[in-house]
């Protein structure tokens, strides 16, 4: 049970808001002389963890790509686009990003969307465009709301969304998990087909408060032009 304090550290470090990848690394390194390794083969565990995923760090060749891009106009170029389309408001536009983001997740598609390919470049520029068009110049305070909406719409949609795709990494942890403690014989198609009900549910909710952040900035934006012009008025 001592090796859990590796857990404790993880804790205390995400608590005291400690930068993730030394809390992660120190963690791990303390967990594996709580469990008697040694230092040569906790450092052959890293390397190994390293090896066997290093796919994951492929999204770095991508940014040079999107920082020329937007160098380029690309943010601008997003805006444009979606004030060509009047009636797409910021909820709405989010929530068919939502929608697409659960969907292609759903099919395995995980990496055709994301924080760095499309949040940053594109989604979030073009949910404020939407903004801007219908309130005009926006606040710092409201343009960040709608980046961490922007965002959550891309976190929702991909959480939710690939666990519905049978042959994802976590269906397939999880059936192996259960076969071989339980012995039991799941099929990843069946925690696949489980999983939709709880996407939907999720699609709705999430989607329902998206919706919900026109009447929000509605009524943000336009009570506080209220208050400017009736103190411009007063004076």
């Amino acid at each position: 049970m001592i090796v859990l304090l590796g857990v404790l550290v993880v804790i205390i470090g995400f608590a005291t808001r400690r930068n993730p990848l030394l809390v992660v690394g120190v963690a791990g390194i303390a967990t594996g002389f709580l469990g008697g390794l040694s230092p040569q083969k906790v450092l052959a565990a890293f390397g190994d963890g390293f090896a066997s995923s290093r796919a994951v760090t492929i999204f770095v060749i991508t940014l040079p790509v999107i920082g020329l891009l937007e160098r380029h106009g690309l943010q601008e170029q997003a805006r444009n686009l979606i004030s060509r389309f009047s009636k797409l408001t910021t909820g709405r536009f989010l929530t068919l990003y939502l929608v697409l983001r659960q969907g292609f997740a759903a099919l395995g598609l995980r990496d055709l969307f994301g924080p760095a390919q499309t949040v940053r470049p594109l989604a979030a520029p073009m949910a404020e465009g939407a903004a801007e068009r219908r309130y005009g110049t926006l606040p710092d305070k409201t343009r960040e709301k709608i980046r961490s909406f922007t965002a959550s719409a891309d976190n929702v949609g991909l959480f939710f969304g690939e666990d519905v795709f049978l042959a994802v990494g976590s269906i397939l942890l999880i059936t192996g998990f259960a076969n071989s403690t339980y012995h039991t014989h799941l099929e990843p198609l069946q925690l696949a087909l489980w999983a939709i009900p709880t996407a939907l549910c999720a699609l709705a909710v999430h989607g329902g408060r998206l919706l919900r952040m026109d009447r929000t900035l509605e009524r943000e934006l336009l009570g506080a032009r209220v208050e400017l012009a009736t103190e411009e008025a007063a004076k």
